[in-house]
């Protein structure tokens, strides 16, 4: 078993991990409870992480919303789930969905529509459209929006 880490060292090891890569307060948070860090350490810990700017909730959750709409092409519905589960603050969650570049989304919606229908044999019935809406939803886009974009797809002849 490892010896548990002292505040100072978990401290510093959070400080190394945030200079790596973008993470949110409730990402370091968990790791800091993992490392065995009493919660009033950890709380004091994450307030210096965040005046040293190397935490800053609006900054990784608009980076993780731009992210996961261009690479992995999920929906808001979807991001905003994953947003809320990483316990962010509603108003900073909006402010990411918010910050979405329309023209992005639109193309990861028609990309994730156009995806599937090339493997759905019968795309163009009833039930081709309903096994592409379920495929768009399940990725988290608005039901309105796939509605239009499959209705605005060719089908093909």
């Amino acid at each position: 078993m490892p010896k548990p880490l002292t505040p100072q060292q978990a401290a510093v090891r959070a400080e190394e991990m945030c200079a790596r890569a973008e993470h949110c307060s409730g990402e370091i948070r968990l790791k800091l409870r993992q490392w065995g860090i009493a919660l009033v350490e950890a709380d004091a810990i994450v307030e210096r992480l965040t005046a040293k700017r190397f935490i800053d909730d609006r900054r990784y959750a608009r980076v993780f919303a731009r992210d996961k709409v261009l690479f992995n092409r999920w929906g808001r519905l979807k991001i905003r789930a994953a947003l809320m589960a990483k316990r962010l603050a509603s108003d900073i969650i909006a402010e990411a969905l918010a910050d979405i570049d329309a023209e992005a989304y639109a193309e990861a919606l028609r990309a994730t529509i156009d995806a599937k229908r090339r493997i759905t044999p019968d795309a163009d019935t009833r039930e081709g459209r309903l096994r592409l809406f379920r495929h768009a939803a399940a990725r988290g886009f608005e039901p309105q929006l796939i509605i239009e974009a499959i209705n605005a797809a060719p089908t093909e002849s």
